[in-house]
């Protein structure tokens, strides 16, 4: 009779649905892919700002900033001016179209810098650390009071550190760059926000979804680039990098998830081995598609395939279903006595 052979082919098709479904889950799961740099990351516009923000900028004391200055889209810089308060030894873009391209750049540069594939993951403490140049991974990174991180490498050596939470760099701690390397290869991604403590010297280039804070008399050789909050400043020498090297080149790179990533042991020197157990966390923390601020525009490297594997997934499913309905009411339409 017709009514088992209808049950039959509607079982089949749940059956054929449930597996072709099954199929574009496992192979979005098992699509991966490896993002890598060749070079430092392009900052654009902001390259040469020691000090971006975009809520405010608050200076204590006779700050001195080598590099410009740059606000978008608030509209308080307070704290500067001269003797005895800060001094800007570069150009001051208040609110004007050359901040906001910076912020603009800003929010590209951070995007990259988390859509990196780690070398490392783990990671938390930086003090006591002699760190080879890649790409390290953590929830809040933090280079305790009086510790010493060291950046050993040569000039063509990149650094980026990528903080899902928070970095705090402790008082009196030290960052130091050896070989032929230096800040401009040092950079810092941050989900939300960064503080340098007192008297620390710090080194490198911090991308900060929110706000930066840098206590009395800390020393940056690098740029503070806040993009959606606030950079607060008190008595600090603050050197933008200048004659640096071209940046590189951002590749996608799909690969076999089987590859481990290293996982963090705690050791002080070099790069941890990788364990088969590793696993990639998520990147870019906070702010990356957030919908809060710029940062909440993808960047270019940043686009995966997912969205499109799904959408051709329920086409597939919906064709598979229309097919079978049609199949189902012919049936029924030639035999009306059985049905």
């Amino acid at each position: 009779m017709i009514r088992i052979p209808t049950r039959r082919s509607m079982t089949m098709a749940v059956a054929g649905v449930g597996l072709v479904g099954a199929l574009i889950v496992a192979s979005v799961s098992a699509a991966s892919a490896a993002v890598t740099t060749d070079g430092p990351i392009d900052l654009g516009t902001a390259a040469g700002y020691g000090v971006l923000a975009s809520s405010t900028v608050t200076n204590t004391g006779p700050t001195v900033l080598t590099g410009d200055l740059g606000l978008s889209p608030g509209t308080s810089i307070t704290g500067f001016g001269g003797a005895p308060d800060g001094e800007v030894n570069g150009t001051t873009h208040q609110t004007d179209a050359a901040a906001l391209q910076a912020q603009i750049d800003t929010t590209t540069a951070y995007n990259v810098a988390a859509s990196l594939t780690p070398t490392t993951s783990g990671i938390s403490e930086l003090a006591g650390r002699s760190l080879d140049p890649g790409i390290y991974n953590g929830d809040a990174l933090a280079l305790s009071d009086n510790g010493e991180l060291t950046l050993a490498g040569d000039a063509n050596s990149v650094w980026v550190f990528q903080a899902a939470s928070s970095l705090t760099i402790g008082s009196g701690t030290r960052i130091t760059i050896t070989g032929d390397a230096n800040a401009c290869n040092v950079f810092w991604q941050v989900g939300s926000s960064a503080t340098i403590g007192t008297s620390a010297q710090f080194e490198g280039t911090i991308l900060a979804h929110t706000s930066i804070t840098a206590t009395t008399t800390a020393s940056i050789t690098g740029r503070l680039l806040a993009n959606t909050g606030a950079v607060t400043l008190d008595t600090n020498v603050i050197t933008a990098p200048t004659n640096c090297p071209p940046p590189g080149t951002t590749t996608v790179t799909p690969t076999d998830t089987s590859t481990p990533i290293a996982t963090d042991t705690g050791t002080s020197t070099g790069t941890p081995s990788p364990s088969p157990s590793a696993s990639t966390p998520p990147l870019g923390g906070g702010g990356v598609g957030d919908g809060s601020g710029p940062a909440s525009e993808l960047a270019e490297t940043g686009s995966n395939a997912t969205p499109i594997l799904l959408i051709g997934g329920v086409v597939l499913l919906a064709g598979i279903a229309l097919v079978t309905v049609v199949a189902i009411r012919r049936r029924r339409q030639a035999h009306p006595h059985d049905q």
